[in-house]
């Protein structure tokens, strides 16, 4: 059974939108590893239709000597939209409806992870129907002060396990969760 991982970049004060403006000049070599790492452990990628239609217009067109392009490219996408007509991507399959059943079922068809780039709409659907098994807050040290935040006010509250921390030389963090609550494990740090 695969799991279902979000990976989210984010500021210090947790904004998520642009990250294209902040977000590249903290590139290091082993955040570069740490992504492809990442990336490895996936068999399918979920997104939503915005985040989607990003990546559908700049993913096809980019190359890179690590294999991490091609890896993207040719592994099975999902996106979740009931407007997207058809699918501008190779190898993307829409949901349009009973999107937490079909996630949930999806889920125990794959034997890697399930990775959720970005899409915060999505990912803010689909908390409260415990289909998220690992939120990885890939975390910037930079402070932009507004911007679109993954959990706005009205959210209401949810509670997160600390399963470990990863520093990269450059200052990003990457902090790993999984929705529930309870003690940090081994793994985490208390």
């Amino acid at each position: 059974m695969g799991k279902l991982v979000v990976s989210m970049f984010t500021t210090l004060d947790g904004v998520i939108e642009r990250p294209d403006r902040w977000a590249f000049q903290f590139v290091s070599a082993d955040s570069m590893m740490g992504s492809l790492r990442q990336l490895r452990a996936a068999e399918a990628l979920l997104l939503g239709r915005v985040t989607y239609e990003g990546f559908a217009e700049s993913w096809p067109n980019m190359t890179d000597e690590a294999g991490y392009v091609d890896k993207v490219n040719a592994m099975p996408k999902y996106v979740v939209s009931t407007t997207l007509d058809q699918a501008m991507w190779n190898n993307t399959t829409v949901i349009d409806d009973d999107v937490v059943t079909r996630i949930a079922k999806l889920k125990a068809e794959l034997a890697g992870d399930l990775l959720v780039f970005g899409s915060n709409e999505l990912v803010r659907r689909l908390l409260p129907h415990d289909v998220i098994d690992e939120v990885r807050l890939v975390t910037y040290p930079v402070v932009i002060g507004d911007g679109t935040r993954l959990f706005a006010g009205g959210d209401g509250m949810a509670s997160f396990r600390l399963l470990g921390t990863t520093a990269f030389k450059s200052g990003v963090v990457v902090l790993t969760y999984a929705p529930g609550t309870g003690q940090a494990t081994a793994a985490g740090q208390a």
